[in-house]
């Protein structure tokens, strides 16, 4: 059980908080009451009802992507510990297990409206032909990681009927475009490189730092953008907004000296999520940003 446990990949479930995004940046998430605000059970409920779908359906992705790797996570210096690649779990066990989380999150979607069970079916179509053909098509394979971070986020403003705006749209892409770019950096400096993964021959790390310098400064661009326009200030009553931009550029630079080994660490961990949520100067920087864009949130929202 321990292994299946593994295998779903739960340290990398945070990729779906991605879903309350639209509750979060629309105010979805309080209500304005006679008695003063209060947390909106109803869209908070379908906001985390949503993200467990989509926690389920990478759980299902994760163990599909293993069985189709598995000859190559041998190879790995980190990826042969996988329950499966080790043969800590079966794959049979590993079969039936991907196929029960794949019926059981497609079932749970549909209770939540057609229309998200479509974007949710989408999302998982989408990762199997990643798992199995596209991931080794180089700067492919990164455009379908972040494609499938804005179909994430598309379902969370469907299940809580709340408006996506383009500016988060667009934030969303170049932000998992710059996070698909790191994992590739990262997978190309732990060595073995085109063994591991057969898109990674085409990637050089120079190219790659290029990549990562080029949306990385367009996404923290386009959020600097998005907290001073006209919309934004009025939704959240505020221009106050900017005073998260440092965070955001700040969380945007430590990331690229952890994954360029500029940061003072090895690359221990299999991916670069986990190193991020074991670097603190991040976690930190992470939580200041919540803090702060909660403040504005809750003490600006207008009343009625």
């Amino acid at each position: 059980m321990r292994g299946l446990f593994r295998t779903l990949r739960p340290h990398q479930w945070v990729k779906n908080s991605f879903v309350l995004a639209p509750i979060v940046f629309r105010k979805g998430l309080i209500l304005t009451t006679a008695q003063g605000p209060a947390l909106n059970l109803t869209v908070t409920g379908r906001a985390l009802a949503a993200m467990g779908v989509f926690c389920l359906l990478a759980g299902a992705v994760y163990t599909v992507n293993d069985l189709v790797d598995v000859a190559s996570d041998r190879l790995h210096p980190i990826k042969r510990e996988r329950p499966i690649a080790s043969g800590q779990v079966s794959e049979r066990a590993a079969r039936a297990m991907a196929f029960g989380l794949a019926v059981a999150s497609l079932i749970l979607a549909y209770s939540l409206g057609v229309a998200f069970a479509v974007v949710a079916s989408a999302y998982f179509v989408e990762n199997l032909a990643y798992s199995f053909k596209l991931k080794q098509v180089a700067f492919l394979d990164v455009v379908m990681i972040a494609s499938g971070f804005v179909l994430r986020v598309l379902a969370g403003g469907i299940a809580t009927d709340v408006h996506v705006s383009a500016y988060m749209l667009a934030c969303t892409a170049l932000l998992a475009l710059f996070l698909g770019f790191g994992k590739r950096r990262h997978e190309l400096a732990l060595g073995n490189a085109g063994k591991q993964r057969a898109s990674l021959r085409a990637y050089s790390v120079r190219s790659l730092d290029v990549a990562m310098g080029a949306t990385g400064a367009a996404t923290a661009l386009t959020y600097a953008a998005y907290t001073i326009d006209p919309a934004t200030c009025a939704a959240f009553n505020s221009q106050r907004l900017w005073l998260t931009v440092p965070f955001t550029v700040f969380g945007i630079v430590r990331f690229l000296s952890l994954v360029s080994g500029r940061a003072g660490r090895g690359l221990k961990a299999e991916s670069p999520t986990q190193e991020m949520l074991s670097d603190v100067p991040f976690v930190l920087n992470l939580v200041i940003w919540v803090v702060v864009m909660a403040a504005i949130v809750y003490k600006l929202r207008p009343n009625g």
